[in-house]
């Protein structure tokens, strides 16, 4: 890997980022410059975007990310958030020619296709399209927030890998490392309510499992359901797998033509 190569990584919402404390860390030591994106606004339940990416840059700042290096792209291209399905050929845009301006890319990151939320899973298999476009499908790595799989309504799953998404390739972290992770977990106050539900997962986690799983993907998985069974987006009547599965169908059409056209 080139000493200049870039890790780019790839978050749906403001927080998402707590589900790869320890990589953008590692990546960091290992001396790759560490770029993120943002892909909706994050204003939400009278919360502004502005607060939304404070935060976000604060815990960034503190694993050494520069501020020049974090790019709101949901903001930019107004697209708000549990928004991202309906604005996939914007985000898609934007993000071959962020690709396309970074040089040497070394690794990348996004959030695990499982169902959880239908903007992770829309960021997911655009990433993974255009990562294959360009031919760096193997460079892409994804991170686990949270899903329903084998659990029973309301619950759900933090950071747990879906089996159905292939080996794990995990990292225990230090207990140092766990501590400052929850730490950053407290670190996005306009976001309580969410918290106060996730937290505790979250803590189970880190103390308890304390490891940064990582995961390969694929272009076929992105044609499947997630898992069997109802989906989190589903049981929280956000979003359902139909919906999900038609406008991915719609975006792959523009996108077939997009690449015929260039």
């Amino acid at each position: 890997m080139p000493t200049d190569a870039v890790a780019l990584f790839l978050f749906a919402h403001q927080d998402d980022e707590y589900g790869v404390y320890q990589e953008l860390d590692a990546c960091r030591q290992r001396g790759m410059r560490v770029r993120c994106a943002y892909f909706t606004d994050g204003a939400a339940s009278g919360v502004s975007a502005t607060t939304r990416n404070a935060e976000s840059v604060a815990v960034l700042a503190q694993l050494g990310v520069a501020k020049d290096d974090i790019f709101f792209a949901g903001e930019t291209l107004g697209i708000p958030d549990a928004g991202l399905p309906a604005h996939l050929d914007r985000a898609a845009d934007w993000l071959r020619d962020w690709f396309a301006s970074q040089g040497a890319i070394g690794a990348v990151y996004v959030m695990a296709w499982e169902g959880g939320h239908h903007d992770h899973d829309a960021l997911h298999a655009v990433t993974v399209h255009i990562a294959a476009e360009r031919g760096e499908l193997d460079k892409v790595r994804q991170f686990a927030l949270y899903n329903g799989a084998r659990i029973m309504p309301p619950f759900f799953r933090t950071l747990s890998p879906l089996p159905e998404n292939g080996p794990v390739q995990s990292q225990r972290l230090s207990w140092a490392m766990r501590l400052r992770c929850l730490r950053w977990c407290l670190s996005y106050p306009s976001q309580y309510k969410t918290w106060l539900g996730l937290f505790p997962f979250a803590l189970w986690a880190y103390l308890v499992v304390g490891k940064q799983s990582l995961q390969a993907v694929s272009l076929q998985r992105t044609l499947e359901r997630p898992h069997a069974g109802t989906l989190y987006y589903e049981h929280r009547r956000f979003y359902t797998w139909p919906e999900m599965q038609a406008r991915l169908a719609a975006w792959r059409g523009n996108a077939r033509k997009h690449t015929h056209e260039t």
